[in-house]
């Protein structure tokens, strides 16, 4: 399958499931089912109600499951500001330029950004880390949408062996917190 498709639809599979995701839902079925396996099947059997209550307990209420890639590794630090203001300079250097209400490390962004230009898949293998521990907070929730990380996965060079000794690290330790201002 090209990764490009595979990126495209991952995308729009990680979107909220509304009214466009249902009308988009078939088209993205007959291009790249392939690529996420039994996905279709699962939130079809869950329905569109049941699927968006889903989406914002994994996505909205459980911070393990963070679709902003540089949450894991900077957590909510002045650091993360500079790795988002750092991804915006590479989308904006691409040609690119996200909307107001877009932040660049949303994962469905980087993914249409690496399904559209050339400099996209470098900057997923880049947020490996952020991707491999996403896949696994959603596998030990039992999200289908762990099956649509598998297929973004499956896109990507392996992780290095530097890439999974991090994602440990993260798992165990959390993201990096910052007490600069707290009093204690």
């Amino acid at each position: 399958m090209n990764k490009a498709v595979t990126w495209q639809a991952a995308a729009h599979l990680l979107a909220y499931p509304d009214e466009r995701f249902w009308g988009r839902l078939p088209l993205i079925e007959q291009a790249a089912a392939p690529c996420f396996p039994g996905f279709a099947a699962a939130i079809h059997a869950m329905g569109p109600g049941e699927l968006a209550a889903h989406y914002v307990e994994m996505f909205d209420l459980k911070r393990r499951c963070c679709l902003y890639l540089t949450y894991y590794a900077d957590g909510d630090t002045r650091r993360r500001g500079e790795s988002l203001a750092a991804l915006k300079g590479r989308y904006r250097a691409a040609g690119w330029e996200l909307m107001d209400d877009e932040l660049p490390d949303f994962l469905p962004v980087m993914l249409e950004f690496a399904a559209l230009d050339s400099a996209g898949a470098a900057l997923l293998a880049e947020h490996r880390v952020g991707i491999e521990l996403l896949r696994s907070a959603l596998d030990g929730y039992g999200s289908p949408y762990t099956i649509v990380l598998d297929g973004v996965r499956g896109a990507l060079p392996e992780p290095t062996a530097e890439q999974r000794a991090a994602a440990a690290r993260l798992a165990q330790d959390g993201p990096p917190a910052e007490s600069v201002g707290v009093y204690r």
